[in-house]
């Protein structure tokens, strides 16, 4: 008796470890993912979708994944791409291991029998400064299990986006790995069941600076189908370096390089240097509304190189030759609080000198023109007083419209001129239980509606939450799963109410608060007011210096430029 019990054990233990494992055999090889817990749901993490090049290659495209025969146990392990560490711990807390090959797929699957599910890819934001793919995850709104989710990490800061435009160092590193790893979801996902052929990508901040900017790539086109951008836009002054040169040049004189004329030792300066030593200098508290390294217009080398972008994001936009998909796009009412934690700093030097808070994106042919600009910025927001503890609101309203509102509205307007007839545009404005600094105001922060429908970062789960965030959980989740079953946030024979498409007027939008309200223009005297400045200063993005000064043996090493 006592050994048939044993059997029977042995039996149930068998079967329980087959339902906490799934195995799947894909392009690469055979890989196990677990069970979620508490979840109908199974997870596969840190599966390489490319590599990432290493020592003095370290900045340039990524190369092909690896491929094993044994099953590969995509267990978890927060893998991070090397990014500043101080700046990570402060804003991502968590434990992470950091690692040069960094270039790591996370696929969530829900447990159906059910095959060619649609697919959400989703970007994470950080200012293309910090971030990983594992810190979003979704599995709420994966309870109807009809989709697959994937995120994914990739290079950030100067390992991403240090652009010279030479063959080691060409730039955009960071976006090609955005593109591999949407390469690699067309070639495997079907493997987990999912539809190549319905991917939307999802993302906020910088990754949905990223979405846009993919859309416009046409590196990146046929590889997805729908895009929901979140509290970010290709137009922000952060999102295009201005000029990638100087940038590079700026940055190595940060680290006590000082010989930034010569391009082959720049290249070489950075080829050589660890990135624990490149990355040890943060930029995160810039008053141009920059972080510096970001996605960059490149320089045609020649043959073999793929550039992710050969224009302006504003140039194609005007000319309209890009696909245009579906579009989910929008911002919350105080995005301005991702700027708050600087404010005790830099309401004493906005009095000083506003113009020192003009975006990098504006060009000025005097100092006193410069001058002009900033005042009529100052009087537009703080009506020419000094910027203090009492007018706090002006200070967050400057930077949601500067940094985030107006460039998405800006792109609106430019998408529907170009034909584009399907987006659909949106405020949310749900306020959370931070108070905003000095008043009595709860705050709808940076991001507030990613938060909405992606699980909690800190893992607690929505019982510790009021009923009221718990039905704004509930709408944001349904309106975003009808995106991206539809392609349209409120469907045909949906009881919600109608929300047509933006118009070149930049309207309507919906307000999502307490509930939806279909309203006429959004912001319309903020965009006046910008439409004004930007149309007479905008400054454009310009090319890295293109590849020159070239004999047999490489670069003349004398050469200025």
């Amino acid at each position: 008796m006592k050994i048939r019990s044993c059997v029977v054990l042995l039996c149930v233990t068998a079967l329980l470890a087959e339902e906490e494992w799934l195995e799947i055999n894909t392009p690469q090889g055979p890989v196990r993912g677990r069970k979620y817990p508490g979840k109908e749901l199974f997870a596969f993490y840190n599966i390489p979708y490319a590599t990432a090049p290493t020592g003095v290659h370290k900045f340039k495209a990524p190369l092909p994944p690896p491929n094993w025969t044994e099953p590969y146990d995509a267990v978890e392990m927060n893998f991070v791409c090397p990014q500043n560490e101080q700046i990570l711990k402060e804003f991502m807390p968590e434990k992470v291991l950091m690692n040069e090959n960094c270039l790591v797929a996370n696929v969530f699957v829900p447990r159906t029998a059910e095959e060619n599910l649609s697919v959400i890819v989703y970007i994470h934001g950080g200012a293309f400064l910090i971030g990983y793919g594992n810190r979003n995850k979704a599995t709420q709104l994966m309870i109807k299990r009809d989709f697959i989710m994937v995120t994914f990490n990739y290079r950030l800061g100067v390992h991403g986006f240090l652009c010279l435009g030479t063959e080691d160092i060409p730039g955009n590193a960071g976006m090609k790995d955005q593109v591999a790893a949407l390469r690699w979801v067309k070639k495997n996902i079907a493997s987990f069941g999912g539809n190549p052929k319905d991917v939307t990508l999802a993302g906020s901040s910088s990754g949905a600076a990223s979405i846009e900017l993919l859309m416009l790539s046409k590196m990146a086109e046929g590889l997805f189908h729908r895009i929901i951008p979140e509290s970010g836009g290709s137009l922000a002054a952060y999102v295009v370096q201005r000029d990638p040169l100087e940038i590079a040049r700026y940055h190595a004189k940060k680290l006590n390089f000082h010989n930034t004329h010569s391009l082959f030792d720049l290249e070489e300066f950075y080829k050589k240097k660890s990135l624990q030593f490149l990355t040890s200098i943060s930029h995160f508290n810039r008053t141009d509304s920059t972080f510096l390294f970001s996605p960059c217009v490149e320089t045609e080398i020649g043959r073999g190189h793929e550039p992710f972008l050969s224009e302006s994001p504003i140039k194609i936009l005007e000319a309209g030759k890009y696909k245009k998909l579906p579009m989910l796009y929008g911002f919350t009412r105080m995005e301005g609080m991702l700027r708050i934690g600087y404010f005790d700093i830099w309401k004493h030097k906005m009095y000083q000198k506003f113009s020192d808070f003009l975006p990098a994106d504006l060009k000025f042919y005097s100092e006193e023109e410069r001058m002009e600009i900033a005042r009529a910025i100052k009087n537009f927001y703080f009506r020419n007083r000094p910027v203090g503890d009492d007018n706090v609101l002006g200070y967050i309203d400057f930077f949601t419209d500067l940094m985030v509102a107006y460039p998405i509205l800006r792109a609106v307007q430019l998408h529907v001129k170009a034909g584009h007839k399907q987006i659909y545009l949106y405020e949310y404005s749900y306020p959370s239980e931070d108070k905003v600094p000095h008043t009595n105001l709860r705050s709808t922060d940076h991001c507030a509606q990613s938060r909405a429908w992606l699980d909690n970062y800190d893992g607690k789960t929505e019982i510790y939450e009021d009923r009221n965030y718990q039905y704004i959980r509930k709408l944001v989740r349904e309106i975003w799963h009808n995106f991206m079953k539809t392609g349209k946030p409120v469907p045909p024979g949906s009881p919600m109410p109608p929300w047509p498409p933006v118009g070149p007027d930049r309207s309507p939008h919906m307000v999502i608060g307490p509930g939806m309200d279909l309203r006429g223009k959004l912001l319309e005297r903020i965009t006046n007011f910008w439409d004004k400045i930007y149309q007479s200063h905008y400054r454009d993005a310009i090319r890295s210096p293109p590849l020159k000064f070239r004999s047999s043996s490489g670069y003349i090493q004398n050469k200025k430029f």
